[in-house]
């Protein structure tokens, strides 16, 4: 008898748990927005499997190394990294039978630490109070001395294509509508990848990057007055570049948990923090923004539930965004 209406959905079984990255939701966060002409849309990249946006770029990385034939099974790898690009690289290195040596800095919160761990990484420590910009030196003299691969995510073209390719056209065809477009300044791969494709969407999309301020030892965001200018990141394809404070990434982290129920890392906050600012400019429109990862690998900080005062000097004496 037929139940029309009421049958499963066909199931779609993946080959491994690499298939699963990217396709991720849009969800509508308005209420954040100050503005009530002015949609603000967050993409969900922290329901990739290892909880970051990150996912795309090590997939892409990997792809890409393999089809130079860079890569084999049994291989050992090195990259720099704050925590997300090696924990994806850690987990994709797993199913596909490589090492990962990831070099990271020493201040980093200890569920990131562990999760490289579980993956089977091995960790090479950097002084954390030179960020994400000492993990990248070290990185290179090791790679260099050692005479071991690295993908280096902040110069390698396969970054923003990954995002050119998968998580730019999903907002394209999700929102064919966007008029603004924000996510945090890190390596450059997802604003470089995404200006491209949204630019040949439509002219007039503006493309707005959220940067830590000067001096903040921050590594999933960096400010490039620190001195590192990632090789793939092409500043003039931006068409604004808005100062995060820590405490209104904070704050903002906080509301994404209190009021919209996402769970989000503190460069997310930062994130949506931007959107809002960039929503009391317009007259009307739609902003779509990165949710780059999920708060679970921050919970030893007391981001959310500790004295604000106090949480942003853990902020300060750490690696966060």
């Amino acid at each position: 008898m037929s139940r029309t209406g009421l049958e499963a959905p066909p199931l779609v079984v993946s080959p491994d748990i690499v298939a699963t990255i990217g396709e991720t939701p849009l969800v509508d966060v308005s209420g954040l927005s100050p503005n009530p002409e002015v949609r603000i849309l967050a993409k969900m990249e922290c329901d990739n499997p290892t909880g970051s946006i990150k996912d795309r770029t090590a997939k892409g990385l990997l792809d890409d190394a393999e089809a130079r034939g860079v890569l084999k099974p049994g291989d050992t790898i090195m990259e720099p990294t704050s925590g997300n690009t090696g924990i994806s690289l850690a987990m994709i290195s797993r199913v596909r039978g490589y090492k990962l040596i990831a070099v990271m800095p020493d201040n980093v919160t200890e569920e990131r630490r562990r999760l490289l761990e579980i993956y089977g990484a091995e960790i090479v420590e950097s002084p954390g109070e030179t960020g994400s910009n000492g993990s990248v030196e070290m990185a290179k003299e090791l790679s260099a001395k050692e005479g071991i691969p690295m993908l280096f995510q902040y110069g390698n073209p396969a970054n923003p294509r990954a995002h050119y390719e998968g998580t730019a056209a999903e907002i394209v065809r999700d929102c064919p509508e966007i008029d603004v477009f924000v996510a945090g300044l890190g390596t450059g791969g997802t604003l470089m990848g995404c200006a491209k494709r949204f630019k040949e969407h439509r002219a007039d999309i503006q493309i707005v990057a959220c940067e830590p301020l000067q001096g903040d030892p921050v590594s999933g965001l960096r400010s490039l007055d620190d001195g590192f200018i990632p090789p793939i990141l092409d500043i003039t394809q931006l068409d604004r570049k808005l100062l995060v404070e820590n405490m209104d990434a904070i704050v903002m982290t906080r509301r994404l948990a209190s009021e919209q129920g996402i769970f989000a890392g503190v460069s997310s906050g930062a994130v949506m923090h931007t959107c809002a600012r960039v929503a009391s400019t317009m007259e009307r429109g739609t902003i779509v923004g990165i949710i780059c990862d999920s708060g679970w690998k921050y919970l030893s900080a007391g981001i959310w539930t500790g004295d604000l005062d106090v949480v942003e000097e853990t902020l300060d004496n750490g690696v966060f965004w």
